[in-house]
């Protein structure tokens, strides 16, 4: 598990140190975690140890929403001076997430609606 959890953490630290260098617009953790993902590929036998560490990493998961709960908690006078704000953004994001998931939908069932034309015809 060790091995495993150094091995997550290096690539992530990779990552960082990746983006930073070169000054990549990219988050380190991605770069990190597209790492770990090529060092799966080509070693596979990794992947067994590496899976159940993030399982158990998984498990846990909700312990590491408690630093941002406290950081809500922490700056709740900010958010409730700008709540106004804060609201019309996450309304208006929810909107336009639904219609941009609505209208990719509606692309792709056209698409898939024209390739079984397309076959259907040949």
């Amino acid at each position: 598990m060790i091995e495993a959890l150094t091995l997550i953490l290096t690539c992530q630290l990779l990552g960082e140190s990746l983006v930073l260098l070169f000054g990549w617009p990219l988050p380190g953790p991605v770069l990190g975690m597209l790492l770990l993902f090529l060092l799966l590929v080509v070693r596979g036998g990794l992947a067994a140890r590496v899976a159940e560490t993030a399982d158990g990493l998984l498990a846990h998961l909700p312990l590491l929403f408690i630093p941002a709960g406290v950081g809500v908690m922490v700056h709740w006078e900010l958010l409730y001076a700008h709540w106004q704000a804060l609201g019309a953004a996450l309304l208006l994001g929810t909107l336009i997430a639904l219609v941009a998931t609505a209208l990719a939908m509606q692309g792709t069932l056209w698409v898939v609606r024209r390739v079984r034309a397309a076959r259907a015809r040949s």
